[in-house]
């Protein structure tokens, strides 16, 4: 959620104050000016505080309202070594030089904006070969996670898969698909990300349109999926079985990776593979046993120990998936059927043990 308190500028030169409006008009954060000394109330409440070096040069030698996280010292002189004293006396964390450090201090304005808890758990889903409807577990992990209540983010990394907001029959809902992503690199807002994405059952979706298929950087992975995560939840990726370079940056941030593998010889042949290559970035990689289970074929248990993963549960087959998400409907929008019944089982269990270990 991003705050409504205001960055606390405390300066009296209208140049750094300038600087300083302009950088917090950039972030759209709201500021507060003072250009005395600022109440006990303003100090303690305001997500950041920016110090001019003007007001520390005049209170050298007595006290601030109190230390606490957040202040910054804004100089811009840096020749003056003296500085560093008046920023350990006022308790900074950083001193910045103006115009030079622009760019970080934007960075710490829009941070200071966003919500700042626990970043969203990331989960992971592909599949062990194609077909096993690694797609549609993706889907109804997001779409069970958001009919929890909780904040979801379902991202599509495959851009051979023909894009998952036809998957949530959401393909008619307006907003940004991945071609207005594909150049992104550094800091994106996570407030501007969430706001332009299609809402799809309750899930702000990014997902693949019909057009010429674009070369995904890693750049552009990082850029959004760490906003993503910044809003706390769940962000759930859709992933392709072969690893490019943003695929490989999806992997590296991931919390859980699911691999959705049918006992079958050839599957798990198959999903060797996946594993070997997908196993080595993820730092938490477990198999999903796909049913139903043909004579013969390899049980969940007996799929894990071939896999050498451990087993995240055994995911039954649900009778007329394929028809209801031919109808527009999404995959788990059933409560009581068996696929949102093994996501909110996997919810309630595997992922705490997940954020556990990361």
């Amino acid at each position: 959620m991003t705050t409504t308190r205001p960055i606390l500028i405390v300066t009296e030169n209208e140049n750094t104050l300038d600087d300083l409006l302009r950088l917090c008009a950039a972030a759209g954060a709201p500021a507060e000016v003072t250009p005395g000394v600022p109440t006990a109330e303003q100090w303690a409440d305001a997500p950041l505080v920016l110090v001019g070096d003007d007001r520390a040069l005049a209170r050298q030698g007595r006290g601030w309202p109190g230390r606490r996280p957040g202040v910054l010292l804004i100089a811009r002189d840096l020749d003056d070594h003296t500085v560093w004293a008046r920023g350990m006396a006022l308790g900074a964390e950083e001193v910045a030089h103006l115009p030079d450090a622009e760019p970080w201090l934007a960075d710490r304005i829009a941070d200071a904006l966003e919500a700042t808890g626990r970043p969203a758990l990331t989960i992971g889903v592909l599949g062990g070969r194609g077909g096993v409807g690694a797609s549609a577990l993706a889907g109804a992990l997001a779409v069970t996670a958001a009919r929890q209540g909780h904040r979801t983010v379902l991202v599509d990394g495959d851009p051979l898969g023909g894009g998952l907001d036809v998957l949530l029959g959401g393909e008619r809902a307006t907003g940004s698909r991945w071609p207005a992503f594909v150049t992104a690199q550094g800091r994106l807002s996570r407030a501007a990300l969430e706001e332009s994405l299609p809402r799809v059952h309750g899930v702000s979706l990014l997902s693949w349109d019909r057009g010429s298929v674009l070369r995904l950087t890693g750049q552009a992975m990082r850029s959004v999926l760490t906003a993503a995560q910044r809003g706390g939840g769940l962000v759930v990726l859709d992933l392709p079985r072969t690893v490019d370079e943003a695929g490989a940056e999806a992997l590296a941030q991931l919390d859980l990776g699911l691999l959705v593998v049918p006992g079958e010889l050839r599957a798990v042949a198959a999903a060797r593979r996946v594993a070997g290559t997908a196993g080595a970035l993820v730092r938490d990689l477990r198999v999903v046993a796909r049913g139903p289970r043909l004579p013969g074929g390899l049980a969940g248990a007996e799929l894990g120990q071939v896999l050498g993963l451990p087993l995240a549960g055994e995911l039954p087959e649900e009778p007329g998936l394929s028809q209801k998400i031919e109808e527009g409907r999404p995959p788990g929008d059933n409560p009581s059927g068996p696929l949102a019944h093994f996501c909110a089982e996997l919810l309630t269990h595997a992922l705490p043990a997940a954020r556990a270990a990361a």
